[in-house]
């Protein structure tokens, strides 16, 4: 994995269309959403609901213009109510998804967390990927960098982290190369597209999602 873009590992997997863009992409690139019971838009952030699905780009943009500009009723061809908050649930969801899974690395012992455990990985090259907290300390986390060919994830807060690593807060952590590796980076570029990441909280210069 390259600082100048996706992951070369990333499998394509099956296309489809953004409602809001028109763009044809990988799945993993999108949110699908699926029309409820009663009518409601409903983000299905694990592809898992049933219904046919309409797909938007993790963007913050995109979804922001399918909620207002009534694209979720021209793709269902039908009428739908649209929940005011809807982006912001996305959000939520997904930043979820990413703890989850940084969690699930974490107990397999394919995650570290803590200044020295992560200098350590990173001192040995077992670390792929280096996660810090969007509002931790600038100067703190430049003590670090990105693992040679790894991923650098930084919009997560400290308080997310913390969820992650079962602690109150967490700044520094690392992950192994291995499964669950590959889903949280994927989770977490999506996640960046979707959050809106201000000047304190923006990834460290240089370093961005593969």
């Amino acid at each position: 994995m390259g600082r100048g873009g996706q992951s070369k590992d990333l499998e394509n997997g099956p296309e489809r269309k953004c409602i809001a863009t028109g763009d044809v992409q990988p799945k993993f690139g999108l949110i699908r959403f699926v029309v409820g019971p009663d009518d409601q838009i409903v983000p299905d952030i694990l592809g898992k609901l049933p219904g046919r699905g309409i797909w938007v780009s993790a963007d913050r943009a995109a979804l922001e213009k399918a909620a207002k500009k009534g694209l979720f009723a021209r793709s269902a061809k039908q009428a739908v109510k649209v929940p005011e908050n809807l982006v912001d649930e996305v959000e939520t969801q997904i930043a979820r998804r990413v703890v989850d899974l940084v969690s699930l690395a974490r107990k397999s012992g394919e995650a570290v967390a803590g200044y020295e455990k992560v200098k350590d990985w990173l001192v040995k090259d077992y670390a792929e990927v280096l996660i810090q907290a969007s509002d931790g300390s600038g100067r703190g986390k430049s003590k670090l960098s990105t693992p040679y060919g790894g991923s650098y994830i930084g919009w997560l807060t400290a308080d997310e982290l913390g969820l992650a690593f079962g602690k109150q807060t967490v700044i520094h952590g690392a992950l192994a190369s291995g499964g669950l590796t590959h889903r949280v980076v994927e989770e977490a570029q999506r996640l960046k597209g979707v959050r809106e990441i201000g000047a304190a909280g923006a990834a460290q210069k240089g370093k961005t999602a593969k």
